[in-house]
């Protein structure tokens, strides 16, 4: 039996055009109704939509008005074009189409054309669609805009010199860019133990410019660098690994993208970004925002950079000056003190007891120029070591002494472990000054007091680094360790492989040069030792200076001190070369009075003439500067390489042409500092000539 068909579902009574209407209205890409004269008859909601025009704007608008200026010429001429000899054209058949929106915002779009015929007139159907929508052109169009935000600021990190302007342009840029509602930088100080916020925008209440946190795991820009990588919050709600701050949720903040900032290996500070909304930074975000840190990372460090060869410029401008002034000074001191001197032991002046406070009181003021200007010189590291026996327990005692006096009361001075007798031979001003600035670190380590202690002892065993260190002068050379210890701050890993550096400190803008731990290092490595550095963040700080150990006490510079005038062999022939007359005169007389022949001469090359002619020398006295000619050191290397019998003293006023001069070896000569007095003079001269040759006549 065949089952009776079941009756078909009743049709809708639509008619031909309220289907197209419908169709058109619905469909998905904009669509345009445009007449020949290129006047928009009809626009879907779509095309309203897209192109930012309200239901009744588009009818009746020239098609022309949704052209960028810059290319209407050409689509002008084109539909004209087009209108003579219209066809069907697909998507995708042009490329880099921009239509132009109600708001003068530019959109990349594709666009389909159909000529259709209405009532015989002619028209054209334009299908728009905004690429902007597909998932990959809105990828490759967010990566070109955050290229374009890098390359803004890298122009203007090269323009500029400011870095201060940059940490503000840095973090607007990142908002900007990401389209998000805060960003700061936020840099650790010196100490690393807070984080500074150096710039931002939309900073929260707690985060004003300058304010600080604490550089702890628990804190956001903390946890980053405990970390050491790029950190992503997708929730602040959620978060459990850090402690939010209450303004963070009071304000609506939901998630956070953060980097470090690192600079040579070694994390300076975190750039954030945060957002209202959720799911916010993916790959291409972090990406962006570890290009602006480094970025900023590398013009911070530049910044340093500029800012430490300005300093190390200004520093060897210093170093220029002082040392071109300081001869021509020390030539003043030397006349000044030789003629007071003379003015002492004139019979007129011997009864006079004003008279006699009134040049003594002259003498000490000179006394106190030739230390001012030794303090220039050792400033700018131009002063060349003058070794001596040193007892080091005395000198450690006294500086400990004298720290008791002048340190904060609240830290203490301890003296332990200090063996008696130990000797070295380094220069003593220079080692008090080390341990000097070891100490004032140590000070500024202890800001609520504690403990500073100096002990001092032989050393058994060089440990394994500092004997690799030496190398070779290690070998058969016993050494003293001088050891100061404090109860402070300690420092950090990276901070401790820095210390030594020239230039690089922890102390605050204005507080430190950066100079004076490396110039501990270099004092030591010139006086044959090495300094080793022990230290925690929080268990305070050790540096320990390895000297060599002069076993038992040296006599010979204590029995040539004690030489006299009265022990200079009588009517000694000394042939005298000062380019400045006034100092010639001076030491003429001091020589005189010593009981010396003189021969005096202005310039080296005519006392070298005369003694080539044959005049009898026994002593050469000349100043190292000797003008235009050849200079003091040249002739006396030929003197001694010609008549190896004569006694060859230099004197200097701490020029720059001393440090020329040979430190060792067979051609090293006695050297008198200007200014001196007559007795210094005395001393110099038995020491020059206990040095030369003995068994050589001389000339």
């Amino acid at each position: 039996m065949t089952e009776p068909l079941s009756p078909l579902p009743k049709q809708p009574n639509l008619s031909e055009d309220s289907i197209y209407r419908s169709m058109f209205g619905a469909y998905p890409d904009a669509l345009l109704l445009v007449d020949v004269a290129g006047r928009i008859m009809l626009a879907n909601p779509e095309a309203e939509r897209l192109l930012g025009y309200p239901a009744d704007e588009l009818s009746g608008l020239m098609v022309d008005a949704l052209v960028p200026d810059a290319i209407r010429p050409r689509h002008a001429a084109y539909r004209e074009t087009y209108s003579h000899g219209p066809k069907a054209r697909p998507m995708g058949s042009q490329m880099e189409l921009v239509a132009r929106r109600r708001d003068g915002r530019e959109v990349m779009v594709e666009i389909a054309l159909s000529p259709l015929q209405i009532d015989g007139e002619p028209f054209v159907v334009a299908a728009v669609r905004g690429i902007e929508a597909y998932p990959r052109v809105r990828q490759a169009l967010q990566r070109a805009s955050y290229s374009e935000f890098v390359a803004q600021m890298g122009r203007l990190a090269v323009d500029t010199r400011d870095p201060q302007l940059l940490l503000q342009q840095v973090p607007a840029v990142a908002a900007d860019a990401l389209q998000v509602d805060s960003a700061a930088v936020f840099l650790l100080d010196t100490t690393r133990l807070e984080f500074q916020v150096a710039g931002g925008v939309g900073l929260l209440a707690s985060e004003g410019l300058g304010s600080r946190c604490p550089n702890r795991p628990d804190t956001p820009p903390g946890f980053v660098l405990a970390q050491g990588h790029a950190v992503t919050v997708a929730d602040f709600r959620a978060e459990q690994r850090f402690v939010v701050p209450s303004d963070y949720l009071a304000h609506g903040l939901v998630s956070a993208l953060a980097v470090p900032l690192v600079d040579r290996g070694q994390i300076i500070g975190v750039l954030t970004a945060r957002a209202r909304h959720g799911e916010r930074f993916g790959a291409d975000e972090l990406h962006f925002l570890e290009s602006l840190s480094n970025l900023l990372a590398a013009s911070l460090q530049r910044s340093q950079s500029e800012e430490a060869l300005n300093h190390a410029q200004r520093m060897e401008s210093v170093g220029q000056l002082t040392g071109g002034i300081a001869h021509d000074f020390n030539n003043l001191l030397t006349v000044i003190q030789g003629n007071l001197q003379v003015l002492e032991d004139h019979p007129a002046l011997t009864a006079d007891t004003v008279a006699q406070q009134m040049v003594a009181a002259a003498a000490r003021a000179s006394r106190r120029g030739a230390e001012l200007t030794g303090k220039l010189l050792a400033f700018s590291r131009r002063q060349q070591l003058s070794p001596t026996e040193v007892d080091v327990a005395e000198l450690i005692d006294s500086l400990a002494d004298m720290l008791r006096r002048t340190l904060d009361q609240r830290i203490r001075i301890e003296v332990a472990a200090v063996s008696r007798g130990l000797h070295c031979r380094v220069d003593a001003g220079q080692l008090e000054s080390a341990l000097l600035n070891i100490a004032i670190n140590s000070r500024d380590a202890m800001p609520q007091g504690g403990t500073l202690s100096f002990s001092c002892a032989t050393c058994a065993a060089l440990p394994a680094d500092v004997a690799a260190e030496l190398g070779d002068r290690a070998q058969g050379q016993a050494f003293i360790e001088i050891a100061i210890a404090d109860t402070g701050q300690g420092m950090t890993d990276s901070v401790r492989d820095r210390v030594f550096e020239p230039f690089f400190t922890t102390k605050e803008l204005g507080r430190g040069t950066g100079l004076g731990l490396s110039t501990v290092y270099g004092f030591v490595k010139q006086s044959k030792g090495a300094v080793r550095l022990t230290t925690a963040l929080g268990a305070g700080t050790q540096v320990t200076l390895y000297l060599p150990w002069q076993h038992g006490p040296v006599e010979v510079d204590r029995l040539l001190a004690a030489n006299s005038a009265e022990e200079l062999p009588s009517g000694l022939e000394a042939m005298l070369v000062e380019d400045d007359e006034d100092v010639r005169a001076v030491v003429r007389q001091f020589l005189l009075s010593l009981g010396c022949r003189v021969t005096e001469f202005g310039a080296a090359e005519a006392a070298l003439a005369c003694l080539e002619g044959g005049t009898r020398c026994e002593l050469l006295l000349t100043d190292i500067a000797l003008g235009a000619g050849m200079p003091g050191t040249e002739l006396a290397r030929q003197v001694r390489t010609r008549w190896p019998g004569i006694a060859v003293l230099l004197m200097s006023g701490y020029s720059a042409e001393m440090l020329q001069a040979p430190e060792d070896g067979p051609t090293a000569w006695e050297l008198l500092r200007k200014p001196y007095e007559r007795a210094d003079l005395a001393r110099a001269i038995a020491r020059a000539l206990k040095a030369r040759p003995q068994n050589i006549a001389p000339r």
